[in-house]
């Protein structure tokens, strides 16, 4: 049996929209360890905060995935994104991002596979669907490494890591 387009499409999808959840759980499990104020610290005054960034990638994912791949109106200000200095009340922060992901599955589980050859113009750049998730999801991961290592720095030896090897197979 040969592997159709539609197989490839859904494979990417699939492991696309999984890329995203892995990445907004590691992004929720520091915010539970945050205080609020936490959020709009920046590490120096030209930095950005942690709230900076998960507007930053709200942002972005909706112009790259919802917007640029699922067709949706491009209305992002990107400069307001890094302009805020806050306080948005967390559970704001985290509807819009958690919103704006859900949006870009959907859009991503709707692609076929002309759609993800298709040329497009997206933050003035041509790209196809392809190159569009190629270029925001380590995008989006790479502020989640981030928002981590910012985590960590604010709380020192009280950071809980989500994860560590307990097995020999897992690196222990």
């Amino acid at each position: 049996m040969s592997t159709t387009a539609e197989q490839v499409t859904a494979a990417v999808s699939a492991a696309a929209c999984g890329e995203l959840d892995e990445a907004l759980t590691k992004i929720k499990h520091c915010l539970a360890q945050l205080a609020d104020d936490q959020l709009w610290r920046r590490p120096r005054p030209e930095m950005n905060s942690i709230g900076n960034l998960m507007l930053h990638l709200a942002g972005n994912l909706r112009q790259w995935i919802v917007s640029g791949i699922g067709g949706a109106k491009d209305a992002r200000n990107r400069p307001a994104e890094f302009a805020e200095q806050g306080p948005l009340p967390r559970a704001e922060l985290l509807a819009r991002l958690e919103s704006t992901v859900r949006e870009s599955q959907a859009a991503l589980r709707k692609l076929t596979p002309d759609e993800l050859l298709r040329r497009r113009t997206i933050q003035s750049f041509d790209v196809s669907g392809a190159e569009a998730i190629f270029n925001s999801l380590p995008h989006f991961r790479g502020h989640t490494q981030e928002i981590i290592h910012m985590t960590r720095s604010q709380l020192g030896p009280a950071y809980k890591v989500s994860w560590a090897p307990q097995t020999k197979e897992h690196g222990a």
